[in-house]
């Protein structure tokens, strides 16, 4: 797959301890992401945080390091961004959504990568 030009960008930022089902809820994501043929998806793990509840969350504090916050994104068209957002909606009961557009400059995938010559 290639994509270049203009994109969206799909952020969702959750604790590291929400579930789905009794399944992490970044890995839910990441799989319906997958499921749903998007670009790619990357979960990025934060030290420290806190979000609509005021509570900070640290990997300094012992007691709080169970809920570091996470933040799942997702690039790819905004045509198939936007249809995934129904998905997010089923999934993200607590949390936050953002959407940005970007330019993508560079994104080939692996399949796409001619077979080197000898």
């Amino acid at each position: 797959m290639r994509l270049t030009g203009p994109a969206l960008r799909l952020t969702v930022f959750i604790g590291e301890s929400d579930t789905y089902h009794h399944r992490p809820l970044h890995s839910e994501i990441v799989h319906r992401a997958h499921a749903a043929r998007l670009a790619g998806a990357s979960v990025f793990r934060g030290v420290e945080g806190y979000g609509a509840s005021s509570l900070i969350h640290t990997t300094r504090l012992l007691s709080l390091s169970e809920d570091l916050p996470v933040a799942i994104v997702i690039v790819d068209t905004e045509e198939r961004v936007r249809a995934f957002l129904p998905v997010l909606d089923e999934l993200v009961t607590e949390g936050l959504v953002i959407l940005d557009t970007v330019e993508v400059i560079h994104y080939t995938g692996r399949a796409d990568r001619e077979e080197p010559r000898k």
